[in-house]
């Protein structure tokens, strides 16, 4: 398979994040981090809040200069999530979840734009089976959610022929995303997850396109996924 190049990845220190670094690197890439939180030692990264759209926006400037002023593809695996109802969540908990998930990806991608464009990249964002199926007590993360699916979809035809634009639905995974959640929320003990390092493989398998063919979404999930189809 032929290098990835620089591949600036959003949410990098851990989870799919961190087992994508592993990917590109193992595919003689160059991984580029935009976290709150430090990765594995040697890789390249920017600290950032991707709340903050701003300073997301300075960490792609600040990574594009550590790869040389090139940037050739864009996952933004980084999100968070707190189950809850509407109505036991605060205002600024909701809203913090909608930025992360969906602000937070739209300054990546619109910061990222000019070296994509260059390089002819390609942006792989990461949405989830809740962008497309909506559950109780996760109000916000299906709104951010679905705001990514949106998005994606919009980003695709406005890009057509100048970059690449894959969406990724990712469903429930065995990472430290759950960890946080109340007792409640947290997936059963014998539930069914994927590995991160076998969905990190499907972004390396979107970024391995031929010039003019795009994968353009994908659902990778457990064969007993509980929230598709």
């Amino acid at each position: 398979m032929t290098s990835p190049g620089n591949v600036l990845i959003t949410g990098g220190a851990s989870g799919l994040g961190a087992a994508t670094v592993r990917a590109v690197a193992d595919a003689g890439g160059t991984p580029l981090v935009i976290d709150r939180q430090t990765p594995a030692a040697g890789v390249r990264h920017v600290l950032a809040d991707l709340a903050d759209t701003p300073a997301a926006e300075r960490a792609v400037t600040e990574l594009a200069e550590l790869g040389g002023g090139r940037i050739d593809a864009v996952f933004t695996a980084a999100g968070i999530d707190v189950p809850g109802t509407l109505g036991s969540i605060t205002p600024e908990t909701w809203e913090r979840v909608v930025r992360v998930n969906l602000f937070g990806t739209a300054a990546v991608v619109r910061a990222s734009l000019p070296y994509l464009e260059r390089s002819r990249g390609t942006v792989v964002t990461c949405a989830s089976t809740l962008g497309i199926k909506a559950v109780s007590d996760a109000t916000a993360y299906c709104a951010a959610k679905f705001g990514v699916v949106g998005f994606t979809r919009a980003l695709a035809a406005e890009t057509a022929g100048r970059i690449g634009v894959t969406m990724l639905v990712p469903g429930g995974m065995h990472t430290a995303f759950f960890n946080s959640r109340d007792e409640q929320y947290k997936p059963p003990v014998d539930a069914k997850l994927n590995r991160p390092e076998d969905v990190a493989r499907t972004v390396l398998f979107a970024l391995s396109q031929p010039p003019g063919c795009q994968v353009r979404e994908m659902v990778v999930c457990s064969s007993k996924e509980g929230s598709w189809p």
